[in-house]
């Protein structure tokens, strides 16, 4: 009797289906995206977007302190209005009361 060699296989089995691809180690496709790759890929990742995240927090900030500027702005020139117009209620009070006081 004589011995029929194995095809080489994973510890000498074959699967007998032709159609069936041969499977490798899922180890790495089975690993978070994240791991997949190496650890200074990562970091360079890491480091860019804390990089757009600060500069996008300090524009946000930027655009923030010029709207506060311009409400104070706004505010200041509609407080100062509103006094003018007191002043001149105020004067239109007073002034036609003693300038018919004058007439008389």
């Amino acid at each position: 009797m004589e011995l029929v060699p194995l095809t080489s296989s994973s510890h000498g089995r074959v699967s007998g289906k032709s159609w069936k691809a041969q499977k490798s180690a899922t180890f790495r496709t089975q690993c978070s995206v994240g791991h997949r790759s190496n650890f200074e890929e990562r970091m360079k990742k890491t480091t860019k977007t804390n990089a757009a995240k600060k500069l996008e927090t300090e524009l946000k900030n930027e655009k923030n302190a010029e709207k506060q500027r311009r409400r104070e702005i706004t505010l200041e020139r509609k407080n100062a209005a509103e006094e003018r117009r007191r002043l001149e209620e105020d004067k239109a009070k007073v002034h036609p009361g003693s300038v018919s006081a004058f007439q008389d």
